[in-house]
């Protein structure tokens, strides 16, 4: 084996390794915008099935007021074959996409109207969560306060878990007020861990979007998935 040879399959042998060593499938999360009046608000995740290499997309839409899903507003698509060299899985995300136009329509969904960021966590996914951050909507002077309480049961095949945030507004004149978002009551199976990932305004600045990052046990790995939590201001 010559030397260039060599070198090239000890390169192979190395992104393999960092393939089999990472920890299941990570998604990536995507903010798909907000009806004009911002009491809508629609997001998707998507990535790459670690077992089957497969490309998967989920998309949701979401009455912000009620902070929950409109009728029909959650859509799944696994693509049958898996990705081919080079490729990241995004293509599964543009496939639900369009394949859901009526829903943005139906919603008044605007792919332009994205939300404005005001607290990203700097950490990369499955890292040690932090539960409490604190944030600023430089628009109107009001600074914020969460705390994400979770509680967490059981292992391995009955491990369930579950979590709500603690926000707490603070106006330019100094008036706090205080909201809880989230419900307890629902038990998630598999969820190991939740944290605050991303927070974001909308537009108009009346809804507020809480991005919350799952670490979700498969096998002897984890995946990571998303979910929000939302509020009308």
């Amino acid at each position: 084996m010559t030397k260039r040879k060599y070198l090239w399959a000890l390169f192979l042998l190395t992104i393999l390794r960092t393939v089999n060593l990472r920890a299941g499938d990570n998604a990536a999360f995507v903010d798909l915008g907000f009806s004009t009046d911002g009491r809508t608000f629609a997001f998707a995740q998507y990535g790459v099935q670690a077992g089957t290499l497969k490309p998967w997309a989920d998309l949701f839409v979401v009455d912000v007021p009620q902070n929950n899903f409109v009728s029909g507003g959650r859509v799944s698509y696994v693509h049958d074959s898996p990705i081919t060299a080079g490729t990241d899985g995004s293509g599964a995300l543009f496939s639900i996409i369009a394949r859901n136009n009526s829903l943005f329509e139906k919603y008044g969904i605007n792919l332009l109207l994205q939300g404005q960021p005001v607290f990203i966590s700097l950490d990369g996914p499955g890292s040690p969560p932090g539960q409490n951050v604190e944030f600023r909507d430089f628009a109107t002077g009001a600074s914020y306060k969460a705390s994400l309480i979770s509680r967490v049961d059981g292992a391995g095949a009955a491990l369930t878990s579950s979590f709500y945030i603690n926000l707490e507004r603070t106006g330019r004149d100094g008036a706090r007020k205080s909201y809880t978002v989230g419900t307890p009551s629902v038990r998630r199976p598999q969820i190991a861990s939740y944290r605050i990932r991303k927070v974001i305004l909308s537009p108009n600045g009346g809804s507020i979007i809480l991005i919350i990052e799952m670490k979700k046990q498969n096998g002897q790995d984890f995946d990571i998935r998303y979910m929000v939590e939302a509020l009308r201001l």
